[in-house]
């Protein structure tokens, strides 16, 4: 294999490493006396909810419903799939968050809520507090992905919106809770995956007015109207640590992005490449992020006492992307952009940049790709690539070269994987 074909492998195995199919059964307890009852939402939820059902005892009660994105459903026996909206909203994740919350209220002390959450769970799990509609959710949505706010302050501001996100799905069970969640946030911590239906919630409705006063956001009147009157204390607040419902429950991560970048090392190495982890919780805007990245880069280049080539730096975490243009691309593909205007004119460097759940962004694709003679043909083609990263259209960039990594919904998601080979 060449070293472009050595990149996309290594995503491949990155992707493996976090497989519910390999994973989920691990974690499974013992069947309850009564019934489980599994609940789920998230791009992975579905291959999860498969996992579960192909290891579960057959004399054993199980079903339950698990919403997942469109294009993201698997063929299973007695957990009822749903597909839904992500990364907006829709009224068919509304529905199943409704017919979740009231089927989890009937379980008893002698069953068991097992739940299944990943990441794009938030958005597929909506059920608007009262006084909230839908179209409000939706519209705050499109407004926090636009901004540049990071997951952990979106989600702070959805939690209170919501009636069963920020650890209310645990509060309304009578049943122990088990939830299963694969990552993808940077930091693992879950009361940020799928904003936390079965934890505790630190923050407050005064920590979420901060986050539409940060961003200068023109939220819908009954947004602001609830999180002033949560305020004030004439809303009841997301369930905090220390309750006394979440002494029944255990929040469990089974997979995240350190697991999948210490795969891609293993590969490297075996294949005889020096590398170095630079982290899975890299966050801040996309653009910015990978001028750090091309300086290291420039410097191993130039200098290999650094490291030694050849040298692959691996990374992962949730990268933003500020929209000022109206062109098309994820943060993977506005990362390896920007990587590549700094990186014009450098040898014998490769880079890959791709979202884990196969689809960057709204987009079709998983991210991007380049190698030394990617700057040749875009050169050949007359693409400005600093006109494209102005633009906020990295898709078509890279879809001109022909370099976008494409591989349809792989049904889990720790979040982004980037490597960068200096031969």
């Amino acid at each position: 294999m060449n070293p472009r074909e050595y990149l996309l492998e290594s995503f491949s195995v990155a992707v493996k490493a976090a497989d519910p199919a390999h994973i989920v059964p691990r974690y499974l307890p013992q069947p309850p006396r009564g019934r489980t009852f599994v609940v789920g939402a998230g791009k992975a939820s579905a291959a999860m909810a498969a996992a579960v059902e192909a290891a579960w005892p057959d004399a054993a009660l199980l079903d339950g419903i698990v919403v997942t994105r469109y294009g993201h459903a698997l063929p299973t026996r007695t957990v009822r799939i749903v597909e839904a909206g992500h990364p907006i909203p829709d009224e068919n994740g509304e529905q199943a968050a409704r017919e979740i919350l009231a089927a989890v209220k009937t379980l008893t002390s002698e069953d068991l809520l097992l739940c299944l959450f990943s990441g794009g769970g938030s958005s597929l799990l909506p059920l608007p507090v009262d006084g909230i509609s839908l179209q409000d959710l939706q519209t705050m949505t499109k407004l926090l992905l636009q901004c540049g706010a990071t997951i952990q302050e979106i989600n702070i501001v959805r939690k209170h919106l919501s009636a069963i996100q920020g650890g209310k799905l645990a509060t309304a069970c009578q049943a122990p809770v088990l939830s299963l969640i694969i990552s993808d946030v940077t930091g693992d911590d879950a009361i940020h995956i799928a904003s936390g239906p079965c934890a505790a919630d630190p923050s407050t409705f005064s920590d979420a007015l901060a986050v539409l006063e940060r961003y200068h956001l023109d939220a819908p009147l009954a947004v602001t109207r609830l999180l002033r009157a949560g305020q004030a204390g004439t809303v009841a607040e997301t369930p905090k640590p220390g309750s006394r419902f979440f002494s029944r429950t255990e929040n469990i991560i089974i997979a995240n992005g350190h697991q999948s970048l210490v795969a891609a090392e293993n590969y490297f190495q075996a294949l005889g490449f020096n590398t170095l982890i630079l982290g899975d919780t890299v966050t801040g805007e996309a653009r910015e992020i990978a001028k750090s990245y091309a300086a290291l880069a420039r410097e191993i280049h130039t200098y290999p006492r650094l490291l030694k080539t050849p040298v692959v730096l691996l990374s992962g975490g949730e990268t933003t992307v500020t929209i000022t243009g109206n062109g098309r691309g994820g943060r993977n593909a506005e990362f390896l952009l920007s990587l590549f205007v700094e990186l014009t004119g450098i040898d014998n460097v490769y880079a890959l940049a791709c979202d884990t759940d196969g689809l960057d962004g709204t987009e079709n694709n998983a991210g991007a790709i380049f190698s030394p003679d990617s700057f040749t043909r875009a050169k050949q083609l007359g693409l400005n690539p600093a006109a494209f990263l102005s633009n906020n259209d990295s898709y078509t960039f890279f879809q001109r070269l022909n370099d976008l990594v494409m591989t349809c919904p792989t049904r889990t998601n720790v979040n982004d994987y980037r490597a960068i080979l200096i031969l």
